[in-house]
């Protein structure tokens, strides 16, 4: 009897350990910063405070060499891609906007079956459907079925949504006309009332009369260009992007610092209204901060304005980790930080230094393809639409025509090739991209071919080239490094201090969060963990 009994407890103790050993934060917190590259960390980082960046770098796990697995480096497909684990190829989301099949464009998060709550303006019809796969916030609802708490917070409606998923509990975004947080009746039929009190209270509008100042003396920003560059462009109503910024309507607010603060103020307020953090189950807040892209397109990585957005992002990070501090504990809320995509430097800038690029006008491309397939294949529209540097094609006029996908290409590749900003064209209906390109981009582009939302044929331009901007500031969406390398931190529950060199992609943040969390890995997903980060120290 006694062996029996001593038996039954030699095999109990590993199950109450085990059991023991299941602990998770309180709170899982990620933060999306749209449009930072890599070396932002870096190059500002002595005019960093010790409370926001530094503080996740010295006291988290930093990898270095963290980048997007695929090409076309564009907000909606970044934010899917780092909450799904995924790839446009599987999770749908191709671009901001893209062709569908039924001859109709999309909008990454459009939903014309939703109405509006908060707004009457189309700008509230919207919802995370267009997203054909679960993220690691509906993973993490439906393991302990929907008894955590998921809220996405972004001025960028693409940039909550998504995040959030599927199953959040809410997901709020800002209306660019009015100043007001929104959201859709796909997530409820009226605000709560902390969200319209915080919208009464006259917040945007009072950082609207704000004007926008250096926060430290301007000549002390090395890491930039002095100020008034000729290929910067200025905010609406300025003359010339020169300090300081008068801000002059809501949209404007969001090229500035001052729409983070926003972003920020009405997170902690979704924090502390829903008790986040609070219950018997982790709860996720998904952050996206939308202002470093609107400023960063106008005035590019090496302007003034670039480098006080992000001293003053520092310290809206640091006022949301201490206020985690205060309300939950340090070590108990779990924080990740990452960016949607990197951002090229703008081309004129890059010519000033000696270093290759170029911009062609806005729609040159489209009309020399037409011009080049109407002289060799006659009249007819053979391109319905170009987005995402990619030509649709109209197969139902090429059928008529008895003209083959190949033969288009083949006149496109012909007349494009010359082009001094071209580095090469790939057919991706035929999937000949191994004989176009090296491995290494072949892998990049194979992964955002979705067969019912991607186009037929990509032109893909030479490094710092883009297409428009002729009159100043710079894009994203290319696969080079510039845009493809962006930071990833992580600090809090679960992490010890660390770094590490190896490549990781953007698609190993989900199923990383999975493994800690103990919970399935969203269902596109096809990242591997983070070994460094799960091995304890």
């Amino acid at each position: 009897m006694r062996k029996h009994i001593f038996l039954f407890f030699c095999l109990l103790f590993p199950l109450l350990n085990a059991n023991a050993q299941l602990s998770k934060p309180k709170l899982v917190v990620g933060i999306v910063i749209d449009q930072m590259r890599y070396d932002f960390l870096y190059r500002y980082y002595h005019d960093y405070s010790d409370r926001g960046f530094k503080r996740l770098m010295q006291d988290g796990f930093t990898c270095h060499n963290n980048n997007y697995h695929y090409a076309t480096t564009y907000t909606g497909p970044g934010h899917a891609a780092i909450y799904t684990g995924s790839i446009p190829a599987i999770n749908g989301i191709v671009g901001n906007e893209w062709y569908e099949l039924s001859g109709k464009m999309m909008y990454v998060a459009e939903d014309t079956t939703v109405v509006g709550v908060g707004t009457t303006a189309k700008a509230g019809q919207m919802s995370p459907r267009n997203m054909l796969t679960s993220t690691i916030t509906d993973q993490l609802r439906l393991s302990n079925n929907f008894q955590s708490k998921v809220i996405g917070v972004a001025m960028k409606d693409r940039g909550a949504i998504l995040p959030a998923g599927h199953t959040a509990n809410a997901a709020y975004w800002y209306e660019w006309e009015t100043g007001k947080w929104i959201t859709s009746s796909f997530y409820t039929q009226k605000l709560p009332t902390w969200a319209e009190t915080f919208n009464n209270s006259g917040r945007a509008k009072q950082l609207l009369n704000t004007t926008w100042q250096t926060l430290k003396p301007i000549e002390t920003y090395k890491a930039s260009e002095t100020d008034n560059q000729p290929y910067e462009r200025p905010l609406s109503g300025e003359t010339n992007p020169v300090f300081p910024h008068k801000i002059n309507s809501f949209n404007t607010l969001a090229y500035t610092p001052f729409g983070n603060t926003l972003t920020k103020e009405f997170a902690l307020e979704a924090f502390r209204k829903e008790n986040l953090g609070k219950g018997n189950f982790t709860d996720f807040l998904c952050v996206s901060f939308s202002s470093p892209d609107v400023g960063g397109h106008a005035f590019g990585p090496f302007s003034i304005e670039t480098q006080d957005m992000y001293l003053r992002l520092d310290l809206e990070i640091a006022d949301m980790l201490e206020t985690f501090d205060k309300e939950l504990g340090k070590g108990n809320y779990l924080v990740f930080l990452t960016a949607d995509h990197g951002v090229a430097d703008i081309p004129a800038f890059s010519k000033k230094h000696k270093i290759p690029a170029g911009n062609n006008p806005k729609g040159y491309h489209l009309q020399l393809a037409n011009d080049a397939l109407k002289k060799k294949f006659g009249e007819g529209n053979l391109i319905k639409y170009m987005e995402n540097e990619q030509f649709y094609l109209n197969h139902e006029l090429l059928k008529q025509k008895n003209i083959t996908v190949k033969q288009i290409y083949d006149e496109i590749r012909y007349t494009f090739l010359p082009q001094k900003e071209v580095y090469t064209v790939v057919n991706l209906w035929d999937k000949e991209i191994d004989n176009t390109l090296p491995n290494y981009y072949a892998s990049l582009v194979k992964n955002i071919y979705h067969p019912k939302r991607s186009g037929d044929i990509l032109i893909i331009l030479k490094p710092n080239w883009l297409d428009g901007f002729e009159k100043g500031g710079t894009s994203h969406g290319t696969p080079y490094a510039y845009d493809t390398h962006v930071p990833l931190l992580w600090f809090g529950w679960g992490i010890s201090k660390g770094e590490t060199y190896r490549k990781t992609q953007i698609a190993d943040i989900a199923i990383t969060l999975a493994s800690l969390l103990h919970i399935l890995e969203p269902n596109g997903c096809i990242g591997s963990p983070i070994i460094e980060i799960l091995e304890k120290k």
